[in-house]
């Protein structure tokens, strides 16, 4: 058994994984970080990103960035519908039962369905310049979220039911260019999350329905520079914090279980990241995109729920490591009016294969990307991406946190044993204008 939590207790472990892990197969970057930030870059697989700005949703990528946009005002706005598929196969699952009660034994139930559900995430940026030299900006966006659901009595529904978590993030940015090869940026970020999960509890005779929901609203920040050693290569670096998070809710049953309906609180940071990007002109038409970024998944070793007095209810170890992502794009200016975009990427996954839970059975992904650029008028742009995201088939061997030498009559929650398919497609789309 991997977990360890106490008593009844486990039945609220999925309290940090609000924040912490809870992408089934809807995750887009490793974990459950969502870089689809733009409609710009989706057709590139977010190659380039720190060093491109071609639109003002380099407030987001690149606050740098917004020095390099054309003088005036600039915006951006965009939706991407994501697709996500997680399939769970079970391959010798064992049902829930009670410690020392054979008789008390849960039905194992079904293999859940595709957990995942499409989800839309928007965004809009705004930029202006102050002079030659200044330029200020604004950005909403959703750095972070999911939205999953397995059928009801599936087999592992005493882990995870339904997982949904929504982020909103302001990001006023400020920008400045020092020279014609060096300009800098920096931005706050002004985050809120809220989070919903369900999943069954074991009560021995019987099971029951618990629902946690809880929220948190924190600070972070982001920054970066461009630096242009020829006027057709940029060199783009830029950081995003990590968000301190102190998440406050609930648990509600409408069993009469204390335990089940009570405040609870989680305290987890959520990771930082640092690209580093490249984009040359290779000629009149052809130009290249590369992006190498981090991801400081390590700052998660465990996930601890606490009651409001401060007393633990659970603990569960995650040992997440930090990953790495690169890509690689072009473009194709096809004529004028038309560019082509396409792009690659390698994208590591935070879980270790021992530790994958039903909220996040992530594994390894390779994205594939198309994309193209429309522009109906000289100041206007219309973006159009599609990524396919291959992941990694992961097993999965997670029996929910009872400690080895249980004593009789605590309820278990089975243990789920099995192997995920999963894939992801994302579908963008943009408008930006200067003006």
């Amino acid at each position: 058994m991997k977990r360890h939590e106490n008593g009844p207790a486990c039945a609220l472990r999925a309290l940090p994984v609000v924040v912490a892990a809870a992408f089934s197969g809807a995750c887009l970057a490793s974990g459950f970080q969502i870089l689809e930030q733009n409609g710009s870059g989706l057709g590139n697989a977010y190659a380039g990103t720190a060093a491109v700005a071609q639109d003002a949703s380099t407030v987001f990528f690149n606050p740098a960035g917004m020095a390099l946009l054309p003088q005036g005002r600039s915006f951006a706005v965009g939706v991407d519908a994501i697709q996500p598929s997680a399939k769970f196969e079970n391959n010798g699952s064992v049902p829930a039962t009670v410690v020392g009660v054979p008789a008390l034994t849960r039905p194992l139930g079904d293999s859940g369905g595709d957990a995942g559900s499409l989800a839309w995430v928007p965004h809009g940026y705004f930029a202006i310049s102050l002079g030659p030299n200044l330029s200020v900006g604004f950005g909403v966006s959703a750095p972070f979220g999911l939205k999953t659901e397995y059928s009801p009595e599936w087999a592992g529904r005493f882990l995870a039911v339904k997982s949904e978590i929504v982020t909103v993030n302001l990001n006023p940015s400020i920008a400045y260019k020092v020279n014609d090869k060096l300009s800098l940026g920096l931005g706050a970020n002004y985050q809120r999350i809220d989070a919903e999960l369900t999943n069954k509890v074991n009560l021995g005779a019987s099971e029951t329905n618990a629902i946690i929901d809880a929220d948190d609203t924190a600070w972070g920040y982001n920054l970066g520079a461009i630096y242009q050693p020829s006027p057709s290569m940029r060199i783009g670096v830029s950081y995003r914090s990590e968000i301190d998070y102190h998440l406050s809710g609930s648990i509600k049953s409408p069993a009469p279980v204390p335990l089940l309906n009570q405040s609870v609180n989680s305290n987890i940071k959520l990771p930082d990241t640092f690209t580093l990007s490249a984009v040359q002109q290779l000629s009149d038409r052809w130009e290249m995109l590369g992006d190498l970024s981090w991801t400081g998944w390590a700052k998660i070793p465990e996930l601890r729920i606490l009651t409001s007095t401060g007393a633990t209810l659970a603990v569960t170890d995650e040992k997440w490591r930090n990953t790495w992502r690169v890509a690689l794009g072009g473009n194709y200016k096809w004529s004028e009016q038309t560019k082509l975009r396409f792009g690659i990427a390698f994208d590591q996954s935070p879980v270790k294969d021992e530790l994958r839970t039903p909220r996040l059975p992530d594994s390894n992904r390779l994205w594939i990307a198309l994309g193209a650029q429309f522009k109906p008028a000289k100041q206007s742009a219309i973006d159009i991406g599609y990524t396919h995201i291959f992941v990694d088939d992961g097993s999965i061997s997670d029996s929910g946190g009872v400690p080895a030498g249980a004593p009789p009559g605590t309820p278990t929650k089975g243990t789920l044993i099995g192997n995920y398919n999963n894939h992801v497609d994302i579908l963008g789309i943009q408008y930006s204008q200067t003006f």
